[in-house]
């Protein structure tokens, strides 16, 4: 990683203080809220310009582990996100659908660090990346509109007009854009010069976005520091929760070390950035939403970065077989 990916805590960290402050002085608070958008949406085309999608056939070559993180990602955490928030967000309601909308989202980018961090399979992870991808888009509004119909008002048009304007425009320009430069220089040139330049622009525009949200909230977050620090005990419990079901999961049918290591991070890392844009457009009226969004990057990375310890201390104990006795289904 370059010196921006290397330290996009402490530049998401800055980002938070610099908005808060910024967002005491007078007038700036609607700059900041016109600017938010346009920055989550350059943010996300440089996400998706990576993303890998003609590897969605690839990704069932090893049908126990990516069927295996598909229904945890997409049955079982918005089923844990419900109850958690039930549990101790139930007075906060605007927390609970924070909650679920990044509990809903697996991570698409920075999963892949921590995979390869850890020695962990990152072709099984890249080629999981794109179902992760296409899923969400596909069922977050009906998440949304199941389980957080009653917690707050969620007009349908508005959640559809979110999807469209925050994820699918970005995600068409990236596309063409992606086809159009490959054609014109080389697949290998997009790889290895246009998208290495392209990271640490999704990081800087993600802490500008987190900023400009801090900064055209920054009262509602002076007067409700308790009510984020209350996000935090369920997000780490979710933590705990999956990485403790993973390994069952990975005793259970066999998965190599690499395998459980892919497995684990693909259950665990969230797309906050995916769901910050869409809370942004389809909920104007609830800034606690998108302000509870962006403490799980923060709690994420750190979280992240002692699984990947976890995961080596299990490699370095022979806790956990090399190689998998069934791994061969991967090129079936």
């Amino acid at each position: 990683m370059d010196f921006v990916e290397t330290y996009q805590t402490v530049l998401v960290f800055g980002a938070i203080v610099g908005g808060l402050a910024l967002g005491q002085v007078p007038g700036v608070a609607p700059i900041a809220d016109a600017l938010l958008l346009p920055f989550l949406m350059v943010m996300l085309f440089g996400a998706f310009a990576g993303m890998p999608l003609s590897r969605l056939r690839a990704a069932f070559g090893n049908r126990r582990v990516a069927g295996s993180s598909l229904l945890v990602n997409f049955v079982w955490n918005p089923v844990l996100a419900v109850v958690l928030g039930a549990v101790f967000l139930r007075e906060h309601p605007a927390l609970w659908v924070g909650l679920l909308m990044l509990m809903v989202t697996p991570c698409t980018d920075w999963y892949l660090i921590f995979t390869d961090i850890a020695d962990g399979d990152v072709p099984l992870a890249t080629s999981i990346l794109p179902y992760n991808l296409v899923l969400q888009l596909v069922l977050l509004p009906v998440y949304l509109y199941a389980f957080a119909g009653e917690l707050v008002d969620l007009p349908l048009e508005l959640l559809i007009e979110s999807v469209v304007l925050v994820l699918l425009v970005p995600l068409v320009l990236a596309v063409i854009a992606r086809r159009g430069l490959t054609r014109w220089r080389s697949d290998r040139w997009f790889r290895r010069s246009f998208l290495p330049k392209l990271s640490p622009l999704q990081v800087i525009f993600l802490s500008l976005a987190i900023g400009a949200m801090f900064a055209s909230q920054g009262q509602e977050v002076v007067e409700n520091p308790t009510l984020l620090a209350l996000l935090a005990v369920p997000v780490v419990l979710f933590y705990a929760i999956n990485l403790a079901l993973g390994v069952g999961i990975g005793r259970a049918l066999s998965f190599s070390y690499g395998e459980l290591v892919c497995f684990n991070n693909t259950v665990l890392s969230r797309n906050s950035p995916t769901a910050l844009a869409i809370a942004v457009v389809a909920f104007p009226h609830e800034p606690l939403i998108p302000l509870a969004l962006v403490i799980g990057p923060l709690l994420e990375l750190p979280l992240l970065g002692v699984i990947a310890r976890v995961h080596q201390g299990i490699r370095r104990r022979e806790w956990w077989a090399a190689d998998s006795t069934v791994s061969a289904d991967r090129d079936a």
